[in-house]
């Protein structure tokens, strides 16, 4: 579960909405990020450049590492569901596993491939290593506000 909360970047932030989801649904297995942390951490975690803090969660998912997990729903303002997909979502509903290489390297996507092995794992899957041009996304009604909200990503 992804959320965005920039007034506590601490990890206890991240543990106290994790033992939240528990709560509510002991039957899964939750695990929360604030992704307005997410530039205290990624560089020690996965290597590269220092990362930039991230305005809103719209602006955090469009750097998840494949376009079909760059795929996140939340609560809008009147209470409705909202999607925020700001790659679209062609690979997730065409079962295309994509580096997005807004921030994934190269290495570092072929690493993820090798740990995750999605062609395995999904049979029909389609694994393809070079990323197209101009994807064109959304999130919510618009994309450039920076909300407080939470999202979930698509991942497992």
């Amino acid at each position: 579960m992804a959320f965005f909360d920039p007034a506590d970047l601490s990890r206890d932030n991240d543990d106290r909405a994790t033992a939240r989801l528990a709560t509510a649904e002991p039957g899964l297995p939750w695990e929360a990020k604030n992704q307005a942390a997410v530039h205290t951490w990624y560089p020690r975690r996965f290597g590269g450049p220092p990362v930039t803090s991230f305005r809103s969660i719209a602006e955090a998912v469009a750097t998840w590492p494949e376009y079909a997990t760059a795929v996140a729903i939340h609560l809008d303002p009147d209470n409705h569901l909202a999607l925020c997909a700001p790659h679209g979502l062609d690979d997730l509903l065409d079962g295309v596993w994509r580096r997005n290489p807004t921030r994934a390297s190269e290495q570092a996507s072929h690493e993820r491939l090798a740990r995750l092995q999605p062609a395995r794992r999904w049979p029909r899957v389609r694994v393809i290593t070079s990323p197209p041009a101009g994807r064109k996304g959304r999130c919510g009604a618009n994309a450039t506000d920076p909300p407080s909200q939470t999202a979930t990503e698509a991942t497992s």
